[in-house]
Order: C-alpha cells, then structure tokens, then sequence
C-alpha cells in the first residue's frame, strides 16, 4: 500500500485495468509536466501486472499512491473510491485522467490554471466540443459515436456542456464533498455524465477548456457494447425523471 505525504494540494486519480504498456510512459510524462501533483493509481486486479509496476513506481517516489481492488468492478466504482481516499487526505483538486496516454499532461496543466484562477469554477471539464478542442487519430465511427452520446446526454439533461463523457476533470474538494458518492451507481463511462448532473443540479459554476484528444497507441479501449448501453439507458430515465419534475 501506499505512503501518503501530505494534506492539501492537488491530486490526479487514475483508474487502471490492462495498462501495463502505458503506465511507464504515462506517469511520468504527467509527473514532469505538472510536478504540483500526487497521482493516484487505483488498479483492478490487472492481469498484466499494472497493479505491480504501480506500487514499483510508488515505492520510489512519495508523489504516487496506489489503492488495489480485488476485482475489476468498473470506471465508475474506482472513481469514487479514489475520490473518497482523496478527500480523506485533505486535497483541494481532485482530477481525473486516464492511464493511456489519451489525455495530455499539458492540457491537464492548463486546467488546473483555470481552476486557481479568479473565477474558481467548481468543476473545469477537458472538452473536445469546444473552439480549440479536437480528437487526434481517431476512427470516424468512434467520434460520430461520442459527438452523438453526449448530444443526447446534453438534449435529455438540459444541460449546456458540450461535452457530457468528458474524463479529463478537475473537481474542488468541496464540491465532491457535496455529493453523496455512496448514491452514485454508474458503472461505466456513464458515470462521468451522472457526475456532471449531479454537480449542475448543485448550481456549481462548470468551465469547458479545449483539449487534444489522442487515440491510444498502446493497449486497448475497455468501451464495449454493454457500457454504450448502460449509458443510453441511464441518461434516458435521468431524462425522464427531469420531464417529470418539470410537470
């Protein structure tokens, strides 16, 4: 287990399952370029020995912590796991990035300018949707499929994010302190849209900066059929329970 430095600062959680081949490129690209940051790995039980290399990682260097779960249980539940530890340990920003080199420190850097800046937004999402923002060597049918989920995630919550499955964020402690996390279900990507109604039902300020998106190099994607389902079937009754609030 892991050997916590310090209380207030900022933290990136850090999901892992199968990402043997981008661990040892992805930390410290990020640790470099955002050297204000602990990281934490949460692992699921990986096969290929993620877990393993990130707890070699941690034990030289007092910036990575790593919480190993048992069995792969989902994007969602090791989130708020790893939101929870955080927030036990006093950080102030609580960011989420994933392990396969999609997500580009320098963006992340960018965020965090954002989040300390005057207008202290509640959570500063890393948008594709914006002016500015783009995906890089992605197939046709992956980005018609994420610009199509979050338009219908956007049109059934009344929202105005442009990117709803965003999984580049940076929270203010305070704000996921708010949120009762033992209510939050979701398992798969949908989570990252079950977190932004929550945060917008709250009346927090949410602030979209343009990214990069790159398609991974390394490994593979853990999307599948049955998460684009939960996802479709989790914002429909989310819509739903919106209209009927509303009448």
């Amino acid at each position: 287990m892991d050997v916590v430095r310090g209380g207030a600062g900022i933290v990136v959680v850090m999901p892992t399952y199968q990402e043997a081949d981008n661990i040892g490129l992805t930390l410290p690209r990020l640790l470099a370029c955002c050297p204000e940051v602990d990281v934490l790995v949460v692992d699921d039980n990986s096969p290929d020995g993620t877990g393993a290399l990130a707890e070699d990682m941690a034990s030289g260097n007092p910036r990575v912590h790593v919480i190993h779960r048992h069995a792969r249980r989902g994007l969602g539940p090791a989130y708020v796991q790893g939101f929870r530890w955080s927030l036990e340990h006093g950080y102030d920003l609580i960011c989420e990035m994933d392990m396969d080199g999609s997500h580009r420190p320098q963006d992340l850097a960018r965020m965090l300018a954002v989040a300390r800046g005057e207008t202290h937004p509640g959570l500063v999402i890393g948008s594709r949707r914006v002016r500015g923002g783009r995906t890089q060597h992605w197939p046709w049918y992956r980005d018609l499929i994420s610009r199509a989920g979050s338009w219908y995630a956007r049109t059934a919550l009344g929202s105005s994010v442009r990117d709803m499955t965003a999984g580049l964020r940076v929270y203010r402690a305070d704000v996921l302190r708010r949120i009762d996390l033992g209510r939050v279900r979701s398992s798969g990507y949908v989570f990252q849209v079950d977190m932004l109604r929550r945060v917008q039902a709250m009346g927090v300020s949410v602030v979209e900066v343009p990214i990069v998106f790159v398609e991974r190099v390394r490994g593979s994607s853990k999307m599948d059929a049955g998460i684009v389902l939960e996802a479709m079937v989790q914002v429909t009754l989310w819509g739903l329970e919106r209209l009927t609030r509303r009448n």
